[in-house]
């Protein structure tokens, strides 16, 4: 677990874009509104439909705002890791993750900063706990996101109610303190990939209670691939977890 001495002074929210066209001056309006002392940095993996060139207009109106202009859509997962490596790179102690299309509200991200600032190492923005809440989406897709996370919970035995969400706040301590470098989840399994590797590290997980919104504008980016991927992983390290317990159990076994 990491030690935390001081408050969080430079935050930055990460938002990737592929095509958001008709959300992102709106989103970013609502999180400057929000949270006035944070930066945005807009992840924009070279939308067609001109995100790229909103993103850099409001950038140029207000300091606070950045973009970085990816070559290509590449991934969830990958968006974010160039946009932590920013963060590290210029100095700020915690990196926020945020949908561009409002089903993460700004308004609640005051709530998962005082997580932060309270000591948790990472905090997650949870659907599935008391409080928490989704609004616009049917009962199949409330199932699949449950059974889904019931399925990671108990496969990696990991204590978390939603390790799929995408709303967290990460502290700069906790993401150098994880091996980035090895990160190879593009979809969004890559959720799941980081809060197993922040538990298996031992530092302090906080799950907050949210409200998600489906997206009202744009289109979805959720597939049936992105869910097999989610699968396929899952169980493999769930089967190399166990391995590795049976491998320390036995005589001569490693710690």
């Amino acid at each position: 677990m990491t030690q935390h001495t001081a408050p969080l002074q430079r935050v930055a929210v990460l938002i990737p874009t592929y095509n958001e066209a008709e959300n992102i001056e709106w989103i970013v309006g609502r999180v400057r509104a929000a949270t006035p002392q944070v930066d945005v940095v807009v992840l924009d993996d070279n939308s067609p439909d001109g995100t790229g060139e909103i993103a850099d207009r409001l950038a140029a109106a207000d300091p606070q705002v950045h973009v970085l202009h990816r070559k290509g859509k590449e991934g969830l997962g990958r968006a974010y890791l160039a946009g932590f490596a920013w963060a590290l790179e210029n100095g700020y102690d915690a990196a926020v993750e945020m949908d561009a299309d409002g089903s993460h509200q700004p308004e609640q991200l005051p709530r998962l900063l005082a997580a932060a600032d309270a000591g948790a190492d990472l905090v997650l923005g949870s659907r599935w706990i008391p409080g928490g809440s989704v609004v616009n989406w049917p009962v199949d897709r409330q199932l699949i996101s449950r059974l889904g996370n019931l399925y990671i919970k108990i496969a990696l035995g990991m204590p978390l109610n939603d390790a799929t969400g995408g709303y967290r706040v990460y502290r700069a301590e906790a993401l150098r303190s994880m091996d980035l470098t090895t990160v190879d989840s593009v979809g969004y399994c890559f959720q799941v990939d980081m809060a197993w590797r922040a538990v298996r590290g031992g530092l302090r997980v906080v799950e907050v209670p949210i409200e998600f919104i489906e997206r009202e504008r744009g289109n979805s980016k959720m597939n049936g691939d992105i869910v097999r991927e989610s699968l396929v992983r899952v169980s493999r390290w769930a089967v190399e977890h166990r391995l590795g317990q049976v491998r320390r159990a036995l005589p001569g076994g490693s710690a």
